[in-house]
């Protein structure tokens, strides 16, 4: 069984999500093969930090966004995650989605998207900077150059197969080229389409 997995950086719900699955994961029997997919929110998005994500929720919600904004906050800190909505500011994410695709190359697929996720919602990071993409990449992938444009390609073909897919949002879940399901369901509901998805295939 094969497991895609689509996710931007900058969407609190993926962090949440990849908690989840986790959990989910645990004790399988036969894992599924995963396969963890780019996935930009905002491509026009700017590479300077604007307003916050707590503020852009505002804009976008009016009176809803402070019960939006605390459920973010709640639900994550349930999953043991430190979400500062005051502190993230939304940017671009590609050049993030390329050093990730360097991670996934050299086996730390799933360390360098933890700490992208840790930097930009808990640490407030500008994960557009590349100064301080260079210091995640240290941290994760020591002596692991990430050439200008490298993996661009990658990203935007995972963008073309979400397309292809039907995936709206993040994150997704895709199991065995089938529809897209949310990726931020309870860990049960998750293992439970697992395990439908294996009696499929077997």
């Amino acid at each position: 069984m094969r497991l895609e997995i689509y996710a931007d950086i900058l969407c609190p719900w993926c962090y949440i999500g990849k908690r989840r699955l986790s959990r989910a994961l645990d004790g399988l029997a036969e894992p599924p093969e995963i396969v963890w997919r780019s996935f930009e929110l905002d491509p026009e998005a700017d590479r300077t930090p604007g307003p916050t994500a707590e503020e852009a929720m505002r804009r976008w919600w009016g009176e809803r966004a402070p019960a939006r904004t605390e459920l973010i906050r709640t639900t994550g800190a349930a999953d043991g995650l430190e979400l500062n909505l005051h502190l993230a500011r939304p940017v671009s994410t590609f050049d993030a989605h390329r050093l990730w695709k360097l991670g996934q190359e050299h086996g730390k697929g799933e360390e360098t998207m933890e700490r992208l996720l840790r930097a930009y919602h808990t640490e407030g990071a500008n994960i557009a900077d590349p100064e301080v993409l260079d210091a995640l990449r240290e941290e994760v992938l020591p002596g692991r150059a990430l050439p200008a444009g490298a993996y661009a390609e990658r990203v935007r073909e995972d963008e073309r197969r979400a397309a292809a897919q039907g995936v709206a949002g993040v994150p997704s879940l895709v199991i065995d080229g089938g529809r897209p399901v949310s990726g931020v369901q309870p860990p049960e509901a998750i293992r439970r389409l697992l395990d439908e998805g294996a009696r499929r295939g077997g």
